[in-house]
C-alpha cells in the first residue's frame, strides 16, 4: 500500500470513528431534550427515534475539516452556512416549522455562500452544442435557486429508512471519484469525510448497530446539510478554470433526488396543490404502494441512482459531448415523469 492510499484510508477511518462516537454521545441527549421523531399520519415507524444522524455528521465534518483542510475564507463561510443549516433543520425537527419559513431561511443561508464568498454558477457548459453558455447577470439568482433546489431535493428523499443516507453516499462517492481524477485533494477529503460519516450513520439506521445501540434517523438537520454540501461541492468542482468535471455531470450524480423532487412538485401543481405541501407521492411511497417493502424500495431506488451516477462518471471519463449527456438526462426525466403520472398502467406491465 503506498503512502497516498494509506492517508486516504486513515481519513475514512478517522471520519467513521468520529461519527460513530458522536452518534453514541448524542443519542441519550436527543432522548432527554425530546429531539425525536414521533409516529403520525405520514410517519409510520414504531416508537420515538432520535433525530441526531445529521448533527453527528456535522460534528464529524467540523472536527476533521479543521484538522485536514487548509484554512480559507471560503471554507469558513461554508462551515458557517452548514452550522446555520443544521440549526434550522434541528428547529424544524423539534418544532416542525412551516415550509415557507424554512424556504426563507434556506435562501438566507445560501446567500452567505453566494454573496459572501462569490460562489456562483458562471457557466453551465455546452448544453446545446452551440458553445459554452454563460449566465452573466443571472449567475447569482440561478445559483441561489440551485442551492435551495438541492437542499430540498435531498430533504424530500428522507421518507424511508436509509434512503437519504444511501443517496448521499452514492453522490459523495461519485464526487470522490471525480475529485480524485482531477487531483483536487481538498474537495476529495471533504467528500471522503461525508462518505465515512454516512457509512457510520447507516449502520445505526439500517445495519446491525441499531439492534445493539438503538435506531436513529437523519433528521432535517442532516438532509438539508447534505443538500447544501453537495451543491457547494458541485459548484466548486465545475466553475473554476481548473475545474474537476463538467456541469452536466453534476446532474447525473444527483439525478434521483433532483428528478423525484421536480416530478412530485409538477404532480402537486397539476392537482392544484402547493408544491411545498407534504404528501406521500414520492418515488419510495409509490413503490411501497405497488407492494414493495421499504427495504425493497430502498434497493431499487439505490440501484437506479447508482446507474445514473455511473452513466455520469462514464460520460465524464470518456468526455462524451455535453449536449448528448444533457439530451439523455432530459430523456430520462421525461420518461420518469410519464411513467409515474401513469404508474398504475405501467405497473400492470410488470404484474
Amino acid at each position: 500500500m503506498d503512502l497516498v492510499s494509506a492517508n486516504i484510508n486513515s481519513v475514512f477511518v478517522w471520519a467513521f470513528g468520529v461519527a460513530f462516537f458522536a452518534i453514541l454521545s448524542l443519542r441519550p441527549l436527543a432522548a432527554n431534550i425530546g429531539l425525536v421523531d414521533r409516529p403520525n399520519a405520514r410517519k409510520r415507524h414504531l416508537g420515538e427515534i432520535p433525530l441526531i444522524g445529521g448533527i453527528a455528521i456535522y460534528f464529524t465534518l467540523l472536527i476533521l475539516s479543521q484538522a485536514l483542510i487548509p484554512d480559507s475564507q471560503l471554507m469558513k463561510l461554508f462551515m458557517i452556512s452548514c452550522s446555520f443549516m443544521v440549526f434550522i433543520g434541528a428547529l424544524d425537527d423539534y418544532y416542525d416549522i412551516s415550509a415557507r419559513v424554512r424556504l426563507v431561511a434556506q435562501l438566507l443561508i445560501a446567500s452567505i455562500l453566494v454573496v459572501g464568498a462569490g460562489f456562483s454558477l458562471g457557466s453551465v457548459g455546452d448544453l446545446c452544442g452551440l458553445g459554452d453558455i454563460q449566465l452573466h447577470f443571472l449567475a447569482i439568482p440561478i445559483t441561489l435557486l440551485s442551492v435551495v433546489t438541492a437542499i430540498n431535493a435531498f430533504n424530500m428523499t428522507d421518507g424511508i429508512d436509509g434512503l437519504v443516507g444511501t443517496l448521499g453516499l452514492i453522490t459523495f462517492s461519485s464526487l470522490c471519484v471525480l475529485f480524485h481524477w482531477s487531483g483536487n485533494a481538498d474537495l476529495f477529503l471533504i467528500s471522503a469525510i461525508f462518505v465515512a460519516a454516512l457509512a457510520a450513520f447507516l449502520l445505526f439506521n439500517l445495519g446491525g448497530l441499531r439492534r445493539i445501540f438503538g435506531k436513529i434517523f437523519m433528521g432535517d438537520a442532516g438532509s438539508m446539510m447534505i443538500g447544501l454540501s453537495v451543491v457547494w461541492l458541485l459548484v466548486l468542482g465545475t466553475q473554476h478554470q481548473a475545474s474537476s468535471f463538467r456541469p452536466v455531470t453534476a446532474l447525473w450524480i444527483i439525478a434521483v433526488p433532483l428528478i423525484d423532487m421536480f416530478a412530485v412538485m409538477y404532480r402537486r401543481i397539476k392537482k392544484g396543490k402547493s408544491p411545498l405541501t407534504a404528501d406521500r407521492t414520492h418515488l419510495h411511497h409509490i413503490f411501497m404502494r405497488l407492494g414493495l417493502s421499504s427495504k425493497q424500495a430502498l434497493c431499487v431506488i439505490s440501484a437506479f441512482a447508482s446507474v445514473m451516477a455511473l452513466i455520469g462518471l462514464a460520460g465524464e471519463y470518456y468526455q462524451v459531448q455535453e449536449y448528448i449527456m444533457m439530451g439523455l438526462f432530459l430523456l430520462v426525466f421525461v420518461t420518469y415523469n410519464y411513467a409515474f403520472l401513469h404508474i398504475w398502467k405501467v405497473s400492470k406491465l410488470f404484474r
